[in-house]
């Protein structure tokens, strides 16, 4: 498009999470009119740590933002896969560090740290806090969109960034619900003196046990590592209460090191939630309206590719407006760039269990079989 317009085009992005506040600093960047809506009253995220590959990090450096990200993250070489007694089992290089002219690493960062840099490189009174989607209603060139305190908004263009559970999503294009994937994470943010020796450098690295699997994910640069227990579990409740035997019953056999971290937590920083996901979304986009991130594609984390994607979706987005004729136009763009991407990606993240690990959790169902939210 060109740039006359784009300065011209209204942008409102639903959501200040990954995918909100990336796609907002993309299309600033092009000069788009665009102010983020965020249902919160503060930017708060919790959690755990996550990779941000290569890609990833190009994209930061193509929009100016690379080392704000850096300066809150470490840089990781590779990842490691081990049994759950610590016998190698595959050990690679992250994919992608020399594809551009300067060497780019994965680098781990706490969501929260991410989060809060996203945030901070977008200009001042961009996000708008307190303001919850009620409804949106598509109206060919520009949508109308309400929000629960009575505050009602045209835009040329709304991105809805609001997650697994997306207003945009459901009122627009799909009514799936979220769906339970048979499983359950303890995830907890520790100090790398309480990790037992287990954190010697900053490369992630996996234990993997029957129906267990286990993740430590340093954050050198805050002396911490992210420690993530994810386990097959028939229970769906999205935010259940658990208790620390419940933890320790999932690492039993493991290294006793990671016996020792979970055995040593402190229950009150533990995250623990049912892991969902949803189906494929067939249609992201109208004329005036499109998905980006969890809202569209919501997958698994086995893959670590959540955060990845949306990063990746709002370069793409930025992109395709930047190169069709009109919204309408780079919106088609869009999804057929991006979706055939997150499509498999979310078919791969669903095959992290062997058929025999889902029969013992789940006798007599098929290693498909899967329950709505």
């Amino acid at each position: 498009m060109q740039s006359t317009h784009l300065k011209n085009l209204t942008v409102a992005v639903i959501g200040a999470g990954y995918a909100g506040a990336a796609s907002a600093k993309a299309l600033s960047l092009l000069g788009a009119d665009v102010t983020v809506y965020e249902q919160a009253t503060e930017i708060r995220e919790v959690g755990a740590g996550i990779g941000l590959r290569p890609s990833t990090m190009d994209r930061f450096r193509q929009w100016g933002i690379f080392d704000a990200i850096a300066k809150v993250s470490s840089p990781s070489d590779y990842f490691e896969i081990l049994t759950a007694t610590g016998e190698p089992i595959m050990k690679e290089s992250w994919p992608g560090m020399d594809e551009y002219t300067v060497k780019t690493h994965t680098h781990l960062i706490h969501r929260g740290d991410f989060i809060e840099a996203l945030v901070g490189v977008l200009p001042g009174g961009m996000v708008e806090l307190g303001h919850k989607l009620a409804t949106v209603e598509d109206r060919g060139e520009r949508s109308l969109l309400t929000f629960t305190n009575g505050t009602t908004v045209e835009a040329d263009l709304v991105v809805g960034a609001d997650g697994i559970k997306s207003v945009v999503r459901r009122q627009l294009f799909s009514d799936n619900e979220p769906v339970f994937s048979g499983e359950r994470a303890y995830r907890a943010v520790i100090d790398v003196a309480d990790a037992h020796g287990m954190v010697v450098d900053d490369n992630l690295r996996m234990y993997i046990g029957k129906g267990t699997k286990v993740y430590l994910l340093p954050l050198r640069h805050r002396s911490q590592v992210s420690f993530d227990i994810t386990a097959l579990c028939p229970d769906s409740n999205w935010a259940p209460q658990v208790s620390k035997d419940d933890m320790l019953a999932t690492v039993d056999g493991f290294d006793p090191r990671i016996v020792d971290i979970t055995r040593d937590l402190d229950m009150s920083i533990v995250n623990t939630r049912g892991v969902y996901d949803i189906d494929p979304v067939d249609t992201w986009h109208s004329d005036s309206a499109v998905l980006v991130g969890d809202a569209a594609h919501s997958m698994l984390h086995h893959q670590g590719q959540g955060a990845n994607s949306a990063i990746l979706d709002a370069g793409a987005l930025a992109d395709a407006l930047r190169d069709a004729d009109t919204v309408a136009g780079a919106l088609a763009l869009y999804q057929a760039t991006r979706k055939p991407v997150t499509d498999e990606l979310q078919r791969i993240s669903r095959q992290g269990w062997t058929e025999d690990e889902v029969d013992d959790v789940f006798p007599g169902q098929k290693p498909t079989a899967r329950a709505q939210a």
